[in-house]
């Protein structure tokens, strides 16, 4: 007679764990997000409140949830953030890093737009049209500072659109350093004259094709969006500079002594 081998039962808190980080992963449970309180959470997932605990102690130790004051329900946890936090503190001495930063958003972003035009779900879809809807609000409210927060928020939900979970989780980590500003201003390029008019015109191009299910049409449009980011950025950076040194110029006044000009040389100078 065949001796068949034994099969371990799945305990309920790994269960449970495996259940949250699926959630984690896919991005229905986002950073900072607060679980909900032990009762409610125990009673929806169908476990015991022990294995509910013993579940998140599991997700704790793996580092997905951060541990929270009794009482207060554990936390979603920056995933990526480990590999963010020195990568900031790597760039943000260097200027030219907004430059390294967008030329790999550039690889990344079309290829994520034409994955959420052919995978999105009805609920991705749904959180992508409103994303574009909280710009175009904004833009009506002339809030460039909130209009550049719905830019974030809309490439987010196309990052969960395209349902790859390395690229969300990687790109949701990058986009703290815009947050911090630690590569550019938002707030100042969205500020910029004509700036906001055209972005929101690419926005609403790159969301067209991802709601018509137009995968190629989505690549193009977010590979144009990047491309003209990369140029206004520039032609910022190169005014930046421009005024830089004109105010070093401005600052010399006063640091040093101007010399007369030599005999021979007041004589050219005249024409003589």
């Amino acid at each position: 007679m065949a001796i068949r081998p034994s099969v371990k039962p799945v305990k309920l808190a790994e269960a449970v764990a495996s259940k949250l980080e699926d959630l984690i992963r896919d991005g229905a449970l986002r950073p900072g997000d607060r679980l909900a309180p032990e009762r409610d959470l125990a009673e929806k997932l169908g476990v015991s409140r022990p294995s509910l605990r013993e579940g998140i102690r599991i997700l704790e130790r793996a580092g997905l949830l951060a541990p929270t004051p009794k009482g207060e329900g554990a936390r979603v946890a920056a995933i990526g953030a480990t590999l963010a936090d020195p990568l900031v503190n790597l760039l943000r001495s260097r200027p030219e890093s907004a430059f390294d930063y967008l030329e790999f958003r550039g690889a990344v972003e079309p290829m994520a737009a034409a994955h959420a035009a052919q995978r999105a779900a009805e609920p991705d879809r749904i959180a992508v049209a409103r994303a574009l809807e909280r710009i175009e609000a904004a833009h009506l409210a002339a809030n460039p500072s909130e209009e550049a927060d719905a830019d974030a928020a809309l490439h987010l939900a196309i990052y969960e659109a395209s349902h790859n979970a390395v690229l969300l989780h990687v790109m949701r980590a990058l986009a703290e350093m815009l947050r911090d500003k630690a590569l550019y201003s938002r707030d100042e390029f969205f500020a910029r004259s004509g700036m906001r008019e055209t972005l929101l015109r690419q926005h609403r191009e790159i969301v067209a094709a991802l709601l018509a299910r137009d995968a190629e049409a989505a690549r193009l449009a977010a590979q144009r969006h990047i491309a003209f980011t990369v140029e206004a950025l520039g032609e910022i950076r190169a005014a930046e500079a421009r005024l830089e040194a004109s105010l070093r110029r401005l600052g010399r006044a006063g640091l040093a002594v101007e010399e007369a000009p030599e005999p021979e040389l007041r004589g050219l100078r005249r024409g003589d």
